[in-house]
Order: structure tokens, then sequence, then C-alpha cells
């Protein structure tokens, strides 16, 4: 007679190599990610102090005024919408390719209203712009 019981094995899971692979993994997952810093992007609106101001063989003056309204060298535009801004800009700069837009945009304007410039300077072909700012001196005289 057999009295005794039959014993029963449980198996038994062996965490060990699981946890080596776990371990290897994010050892290799550290080393080749790279982390990239995120940061809250600062603008300082423009003051510029230079010493001279630069000369460009052919350019036009867009004034963009607090109210909205546009003006090309010194020549006041009738209207505010895009096709007539892109067809003062062809007409002032007579189809010159390498002619420079400056945009003088007043502090009060809307973004908007500078974007237009911009896009149809794009459209004529006039790919220099830059912006007008004033020195220092000049704004705290204001």
């Amino acid at each position: 007679m057999n009295f005794r019981r039959k014993r029963n094995d449980e198996p038994e899971i062996n965490l060990i190599p699981f946890i080596d692979v776990l371990l290897v993994v994010l050892i290799f997952l550290m080393l080749s990610t790279t982390y990239s810093k995120f940061t809250e992007m600062q603008v300082t609106l423009p003051v510029a102090d230079t010493d001279t101001q630069r000369d460009y063989p052919k350019e036009l003056i867009v004034a963009v005024g607090s109210d909205g309204n546009y003006s090309i060298n010194h020549n006041v535009l009738a209207g505010r919408s895009l096709d007539t801004v892109a067809a003062a800009l062809s007409e002032a700069s007579k189809g010159a390719k390498e002619t420079v837009v400056i945009i003088s945009a007043d502090a009060n304007a809307r973004h908007q209203a500078v974007v237009t410039v911009m896009e149809a300077a794009r459209r004529v072909g006039l790919n220099q712009i830059t912006f007008a700012t004033q020195s220092s001196a000049q704004a705290g005289a204001k």
C-alpha cells in the first residue's frame, strides 16, 4: 500500500531571465533615444540700432497703417484686398525681380495686414522682403 500522497509540483516561473531581457531593452532605449527639450518661444518686438542704413538699388517701401491701409512709395492704395496690393506691387516694381520690398508697419497694425503684403509680394515674384525698424533712441523720444 502506498500511503504517500502524490506530490504535484507546481511549475515555477523564473523571473530572472525576464528581468535581464527587460533591463537590456531599457538600456538600449535609453542610449538610442534622443531627448529634445521644447521651450516656450520668446518674442521680442523689433527695435534696431544700426550705424549705417543699407541702400538698395531698387526698393519698394510698403507702409501698413494701424487702420489697415496700405501705401506703396507714399502712394495710398484705394483697397485693402490681396489682389489690389499685388497689382500695385507689380506696377511699382515694373517686372524687376531683384526689387527689395521694405515693409514699414505701424506697431498697432494687424498681423494679417503684414502677411497680406508678404503674400502679395510672393504672388508678384518679389522674393526679397525686409522690415523697417526704428532705433531705440527714436522709440524713446516719442
